[in-house]
């Protein structure tokens, strides 16, 4: 393979692009782009790469491939923003301007009480508080007794997840825990880190970080990443043996067809002579 790395302009002080160049097998010629934080974590996709900046810089218009910034998205970034900035100034006019009544036993209907200036009151100035929504405790368990199946209707193996990982909560099991990673990995883009206080054990329903997945807290070391690409290498690996093997198969059936085919022509040939 061939590595070519420099420095990434679009990225912060510091952090540096590299493309390797594959030389062998079916993929000859394709290359894979990586990104180095100046202490030298890699990166091997965007989202990774987000979840690891956050709130340091918006890669909304950042080119993965490239290592630039697509003029043409961040201008309509901005225009989105400008738009979105000048509808919240103006305001729209709340027409339902009767507050609820309160639903307790009472002789005399009571509204309730409607508190606008409490200094804890961010529905207005925060957009993230309009986009966050309460997530349900233990929804995990919804899919439990749910499988998957292939097309040929056979029932599909489940992951080995490793050692490290371990469920937390009632009746947590594999399913649910794999279930519980996949959700976090897609829909946050914060680190995962599992449950980081002691006492979700003691008291999940209390304690329980709802941001996170339902897995005691767990390191992905340097080593771990090794083994990982050291595993999909392999599987790589043997997926081009098959592929190669299943060619020269059809190849050699082609050829075998082929001369088949001759020898019937041959055949009819001499039965005309005759």
């Amino acid at each position: 393979m061939e590595k070519k790395r420099w420095d990434c302009t679009a990225l912060p002080k510091g952090w540096k692009m590299e493309e390797v160049t594959r030389k062998s097998g079916l993929s000859a010629g394709k290359s894979d782009v990586y990104y180095f934080s100046p202490s030298g974590k890699k990166f091997r996709s965007k989202p990774q790469l987000a979840r690891y900046l956050g709130n340091q810089m918006d890669l909304s218009s950042f080119d993965f491939r490239t290592g630039k910034m697509l003029m043409s998205k961040l201008n309509k970034n901005r225009q989105r923003l400008r738009y979105d900035n000048n509808s919240q100034n103006k305001g729209k006019p709340d027409l339902n301007t009767s507050l609820p009544v309160r639903q307790t036993a009472s002789i005399f209907k009571q509204p309730v009480t409607k508190v606008t200036n409490h200094p804890n009151n961010k529905v207005k100035t925060d957009p993230q508080k309009a986009v966050d929504q309460p997530r349900q405790l233990f929804w995990e368990k919804k899919l439990s007794g749910l499988n998957a199946y292939d097309i040929a209707e056979e029932l599909v193996k489940t992951m080995e997840l490793p050692k490290g990982l371990q469920g937390v909560g009632p009746g947590c099991t594999d399913k649910t825990l794999l279930s519980a990673i996949a959700s976090a990995l897609h829909t946050s883009a914060a680190p995962i880190t599992g449950q980081l206080s002691a006492a979700v054990e003691k008291n999940p329903g209390v304690w329980l970080n709802t941001a996170q997945p339902l897995c005691k807290a767990f390191i992905v070391t340097d080593e771990d990443i090794r083994k990982q690409e050291e595993l999909v290498y392999s599987v790589r690996k043997r997926l081009e043996e098959a592929l190669m093997a299943d060619m020269l198969a059809h190849v050699e059936e082609a050829a075998s067809e082929g001369e088949a085919l001759k020898e019937e022509g041959n055949g009819s040939e001499d039965m005309e002579s005759v």
